[in-house]
């Protein structure tokens, strides 16, 4: 279990202060656990104050005694009620703040309110961009503990070989793959930061149940056990000679990578074969021009252009009518991260230190569905990979 070192929160913290100043915030106030896990090494119930100026302070409504051994910071502050956050600043020599950051995408408004009775005179301005692009640079260490993630791919991937049986479950194999994966060291929670978004481990699935799409902001969505999930391995029987797609984040020490395989049992059909092969030069193309400075959305364009040359316009990134607007997406703490390989993103571009994962994935109502997925790390010059699972269409024997 590791402990997130002291000089690594306070870089954390410097950054985002120098932004602060730069805009004229005079707080930021943060209390989602994803935020509270970056900036104070620990999700305790509370808040992380952080003044433009001095030392940031985590107030612990509960548990304080854990959060003092979770969390490196010099200040680790009980606090009994909300209401009395201005009283304790000022215990530490703080003003009461003009211009508050807050995380306007997650913070329910009734929260929110909560600050603007306590801090009445004072403008609340939303702090998540800021907050978000700070967290998409990342530091050794953090790519140490993603590194870490990725043996845990490969070692997942391996045995999911294993488990693919004629006769057996989509779901049986999910099962089982999850079990395998904790006894690797798989924390079993993933977070995601869009608001109602909700992922398992991964997803199993197996010929036409590839192709059925679901609420999730994904290309593949699963039919599932029961529509109070609605995504997910369901009960379907794997086959001979159809697509299974293997696709599951890994979440170690807080940190995740993201990475999907094709495999069959016995051959698949040519049409299949091709998309897979097609959605491997996508991801070559995306290789070849991902490099800092280039934009995120010209990066979406240039790769849906090229599937789109290839005949994929009704089937990349989903079927037709259920395709999302995006190829990658940015990962570490959270799945959805930036930067996004999307549309919408003109003025954003990649930087070194950002991680993203790269998901070209070929859908065919009634057949299934075919696809690659690698997280990938931004350097000087291009891109490399963190997850390294053999790429090639995996077939399995028949008999096995």
């Amino acid at each position: 279990m590791r402990i997130t070192p002291m000089t690594e929160l306070t870089v954390r913290s410097d950054k985002l202060q120098a932004i602060m100043r730069d805009r004229q915030i005079d707080a930021a106030i943060l209390v989602q656990n994803s935020d509270l896990f970056y900036f104070t090494g620990s999700i305790q119930r509370g808040l992380y104050y952080l003044p433009a100026e001095g030392d940031p302070i985590y107030f612990v409504f509960r548990d304080h005694g854990r959060a003092r051994m979770e969390s490196g910071l010099c200040h680790v502050v009980s606090l009994d009620r909300l209401g009395s956050l201005p009283e304790k600043l000022s215990s530490y020599g703080l003003p009461v703040p003009g211009r508050i950051g807050l995380e306007f995408d997650v913070l329910p408004v009734a929260e929110a309110d909560r600050y603007g009775k306590i801090f009445p005179a004072a403008e609340m301005i939303n702090v998540t961009p800021l907050v978000r692009d700070v967290r998409s640079i990342k530091s050794p260490y953090e790519l140490e503990i993603m590194k870490d993630c990725a043996l845990i791919a490969d070692r997942v991937y391996e045995h999911a070989k294993t488990l693919i049986k004629v006769g057996k479950t989509d779901h049986e194999v999910m099962a089982e793959l999850f079990g395998f994966a904790l006894k690797q060291g798989h924390q079993g929670l993933i977070r995601m930061r869009r608001f109602n978004a909700e992922m398992f481990f991964g997803h199993v699935f197996s010929g036409v149940d590839g192709a059925v799409p679901a609420h999730l902001d994904a290309p593949l969505g699963g039919l599932g056990t029961t529509p109070a999930v609605g995504q997910g391995a369901g009960h379907k029987k794997i086959a001979a000679n159809e697509p299974i797609i293997v696709d599951f984040i890994v979440a170690y020490d807080g940190y995740l990578v993201d990475q999907t395989r094709t495999l069959s049992i016995g051959s698949l059909p040519d049409r299949l074969h091709q998309a897979y092969a097609d959605m491997l030069e996508i991801q070559k193309l995306m290789f070849e021009l991902a490099r800092p400075g280039v934009g995120w959305s010209e990066l979406y364009r240039r790769c849906l252009e090229r599937a789109c040359q290839m005949g994929y316009e009704e089937h990349f990134m989903g079927a037709g009518g259920s395709q999302v607007r995006f190829i990658g997406h940015g990962i570490g703490i959270e799945v959805d991260e930036y930067p996004f390989i999307a549309q919408g993103f003109d003025d954003q571009v990649l930087a070194p230190g950002m991680v993203f994962a790269f998901e070209p994935k070929a859908v065919f109502p009634g057949l299934g569905a075919v696809g690659i997925e690698n997280t990938w790390r931004v350097v000087d010059g291009g891109i490399k990979r963190l997850t390294y699972s053999q790429e090639n269409l995996r077939e399995l024997p028949q008999d096995g």
